[in-house]
C-alpha cells in the first residue's frame, strides 16, 4: 500500500445529513403532487366551476399558472439536493400562505396547507442549525 492511499481521508455523510436528504426528497414528492394538482386545474381535467382555467377568476388564473410551474421546479431542485430547491419551495410556500392565510376571501381558507408549510419550514430550519453546529464542531477538531 502506498503512502498516498493510506493518508486518504474518506468523507462519509453523517446520519443527520442522510435524514436531511430524505426529508428534502419527501418534500419534493409533495411538491410534485401539488404541482400536478395545479396542472389538473389548468387543463380542466376535473369537473367543477373553479377547476377550468377559462372559468376561474383572474386571481386564481395567475396563482394557478405560477404554482403549476414552480412546484415541479422546486420538486426537481429538492430531489437533486440542489441549493436552489429550497429557495423555490419557499417561494411556493410563501405564495400559498399569502393566498390562504392572507387573502382568505379570495382563495378560501386552507389551514392544513398553511400549517404543513410552516411545519416543513420549521423542520428545515432545525436541520440547517443542526448541520451548521455539526460542521462547526468538526472544524474545531
Amino acid at each position: 500500500m502506498s503512502e498516498t492511499t493510506s493518508r486518504r481521508i474518506l468523507f462519509e455523510p453523517s446520519t443527520v445529513e442522510i435524514i436531511f436528504a430524505w426529508f428534502q426528497r419527501i418534500v419534493a414528492a409533495y411538491c410534485l403532487l401539488f404541482g400536478l394538482l395545479y396542472w389538473v386545474r389548468l387543463i380542466g381535467f376535473y369537473p367543477g366551476t373553479l377547476w377550468r382555467f377559462d372559468l376561474m377568476p383572474v386571481h386564481w388564473q395567475v396563482t394557478s399558472v405560477v404554482l403549476a410551474v414552480l412546484f415541479p421546479f422546486a420538486a426537481a431542485g429538492l430531489w437533486m439536493l440542489a441549493s436552489w430547491g429550497p429557495v423555490i419551495w419557499f417561494i411556493c410556500a410563501a405564495t400559498e400562505v399569502v393566498m390562504y392565510a392572507g387573502l382568505p376571501r379570495l382563495f378560501g381558507e386552507r389551514p392544513s396547507i398553511v400549517l404543513s408549510h410552516a411545519l416543513v419550514a420549521l423542520l428545515y430550519i432545525v436541520f440547517r442549525i443542526v448541520l451548521h453546529l455539526q460542521g462547526r464542531r468538526a472544524r474545531e477538531l
